[in-house]
């Protein structure tokens, strides 16, 4: 009888995919000791593609975060910061208690960068700058360890060319260090639970603290990372949790401070259905890279380890603030900039299981799609507001005896525009404040001016500026009560201009001649 043939079927090793991995992604996250073989078999070349995960991405952005920084002038925001930057070490402390507390932390750091630097516009951006090119190379680092050293290359080089990364790389806002925390303290818990020691922890904590310092909200990534952690490393799920609670305190005492004496913890809005249709542009840069990441995010999945924990750092914060913003108005899309790093790996997660050609040429899409926006974002009206062309009108036309007026109904209560004639006018070309700072507004009640004897302080004021934010069909702002009136029924709107962003006016009194 003749022996039936036998199949000898090869032993599927740790380098083999199987069916529930297809993509290969769990030898990424193999015991350290096979990886370390790994490697060994692979070196040297893979150690070039690990060196050029967190370089090419680390260049690409210093370069176009550096590009014409400094030409786009400061926006309100960022004149908050600079009016911080200048001001004493007691009065930036004072902001703790009232105001926009939670932005002390950062104010408090660029009062110390100004003090060595300097104060120019491009040198408060320089932080933002710096803090982008440290988020693109650690992304890439982390991405490559995650996936592959190619993913690591292309997920730094996405997030380089997202046109929001370049624009708040150049701005004096917390946003850029927000997201270098958020990449930090990603990069540390993976460290953390898959070597679990109480340094690492120790570690992720404090990143922690560093990003709800930089922006409360920013804790929503939490909610992520407590998903990954509980869904694939429980063992180390209350470890996590000690880190992560210790790590959102110093944030939590902040809010606290700010809202005791009936401070505000950042702008707030409803997310109404114009909205939400506008946030995929705002926090992207342009509507069409939202989609294209978005399809590539998909086409991440499924839902291995690796991808689930940039997948729920994407998706988890977006969807709880919506639900959180249906109660009350916290909606914000530049609050969830630090979600981007996690957008930009998933779409380099796909792109490097096609061909090289076809992510290349992926890439190049994503450059071309961006370059417009890039573009806009350089002008000097590229933040949305153009504040040295209000100011070069005014400086221009200024004559002896002007007066000023602020929107103080616009936004920040008519301080932040004040910063705007503050910063770009010389102390000899600046108009008088005929109106001080408006008095404290009961809530719910309309913005009053500062002046008791509104008629007394415009005595001898025959020309008026009037600067308001925003693009305004009535140039006289609603300051309410005898104040407004006043000004309707003695001056007249001589001419109007409109600055990006800003709406001036030049009004005579009537009873004199031009």
């Amino acid at each position: 009888m003749k022996e039936a043939d036998t199949i000898a079927l090869p032993h599927l090793g740790p380098e083999e995919v199987g069916v529930e991995d297809p993509w290969g992604e769990d030898r990424a996250v193999r015991p350290a000791g096979e990886r370390a073989a790994a490697h060994r078999r692979r070196a040297p070349h893979t150690s070039r593609w690990r060196v050029a995960a967190w370089l090419v991405p680390a260049l690409l952005m210093g370069v176009l975060g550096a590009v014409r920084a400094g030409t786009p002038g400061l926006r309100m925001e960022e004149l908050a910061t600079w009016r911080s930057a200048t001001s004493s070490w007691r009065d930036s402390w004072s902001a703790l208690y009232g105001g926009d507390g939670t932005t002390t932390p950062y104010h408090l750091l660029m009062r110390g960068w100004a003090e060595v630097f300097g104060a120019s516009d491009l040198a408060l951006r320089v932080p933002s700058i710096l803090a982008l090119v440290a988020a693109a190379a650690l992304l890439g680092a982390t991405a490559a360890r995650m996936f592959a050293p190619v993913t690591g290359v292309l997920a730094g080089v996405i997030l380089a060319l997202l046109p929001a990364s370049t624009r708040y790389a150049q701005e004096a806002q917390p946003y850029a260090l927000t997201l270098l925390a958020a990449v930090l303290a990603t990069w540390l818990l993976l460290s953390a639970v898959d070597r679990p020691r109480l340094w690492r922890f120790a570690a992720y904590g404090g990143a922690v603290a560093v990003l709800g310092l930089g922006h409360v909200l920013a804790l929503l990534l939490l909610l992520g990372h407590g998903w990954a952690v509980f869904a694939f490393r429980r063992g180390v799920a209350g470890r996590w949790l000690v880190a992560a609670s210790v790590g959102a305190l110093p944030a939590a005492a902040l809010v606290w401070l700010a809202v005791r004496d009936g401070g505000r913890i950042f702008p707030m809005s409803r997310p109404s259905l114009t909205a939400l249709a506008a946030t995929p542009k705002e926090l992207f840069g342009v509507a069409a890279l939202a989609a294209l990441l978005l399809g590539l995010a998909l086409l991440s999945l499924p839902l291995r380890y690796s991808a689930a924990v940039f997948t729920a750092w994407a998706a988890v914060p977006p969807l709880v603030l919506l639900l959180v913003a249906q109660v009350t108005p916290i909606w914000s899309p530049q609050c969830l900039l630090f979600t981007l790093p996690a957008w930009a790996t998933l779409g380099a997660a796909a792109l490097s299981r096609v061909r090289a050609r076809w992510s290349v040429g992926m890439v190049a899409v994503i450059a071309l799609i961006g370059a417009p926006v890039q573009v806009a974002a350089r002008a000097p009206d590229g933040h949305a507001q153009d504040p040295r062309r209000l100011a070069k009108i005014i400086d221009g036309r200024l004559q002896p005896g002007d007066g000023v007026i602020y929107g103080s109904g616009d936004a920040g209560n008519g301080s932040d525009i004040r910063n705007v004639v503050a910063h770009y006018l010389r102390a000899d070309r600046r108009p008088a404040d005929v109106l001080p700072l408006p008095a404290p507004v009961v809530k719910g009640g309309r913005p009053t001016a500062g002046c008791a004897d509104v008629a007394g302080c415009l005595r001898g004021v025959r020309r008026l500026w009037v600067i308001r934010v925003g693009e305004r069909t009535d140039p006289v702002p609603p300051i309410g009560g005898g104040a407004e009136a006043l000004l309707r029924s003695r001056y007249h709107v001589a001419q109007v201009w409109r600055p990006t962003g800003f709406t001036l006016a030049l009004l005579v009194d009537e009873r004199t001649d031009l």
